[in-house]
């Protein structure tokens, strides 16, 4: 998928995201919040980071495992990020294909990258 395609993706997935998060957030809680937004904690995976690990894992370049440690979440974040965000996908009609490629651990990728030209990327849309 080339920058520009995922930055749109990004660019149309990220506010639905963060309303879905803030959603589970005050579900979770009981009710609104009693803080400011952005006090506390942040989450680790950004909406763009949550939805370039669900176009990496539809795509099945590697394993959860695989691709939490790329991400450096739990395998149970990347699996929580991925059931949010799928259905963002099929509501906004965005078919990831499967890729060809699969990666077993971050050396795998490494060893790709380091062999790959950047100009051979093919579209993942």
């Amino acid at each position: 998928m080339p920058e520009p395609a995922l930055d749109k993706l990004v660019e149309q997935l990220a506010p639905k995201i963060d309303e879905l998060r803030e959603q589970g957030r005050i579900q979770q809680r009981g009710g609104e919040r009693i803080r400011a937004r952005g006090a506390g904690a942040k989450d680790k995976p950004t909406a763009a980071d949550r939805v370039l690990a669900t176009v990496l894992y539809l795509r099945r370049l590697g394993t959860q495992d695989l691709l939490a440690q790329l991400f450096g979440v739990s395998g149970s974040t990347l699996t929580r990020a991925v059931h949010q965000v799928q259905p963002l996908l099929a509501e906004h009609v965005y078919t990831i294909p499967p890729s060809t490629a699969r990666f077993r651990t971050p050396a795998d990728v490494t060893a790709f990258l380091a062999n790959s030209n950047p100009t051979e990327i093919k579209s993942a849309c």
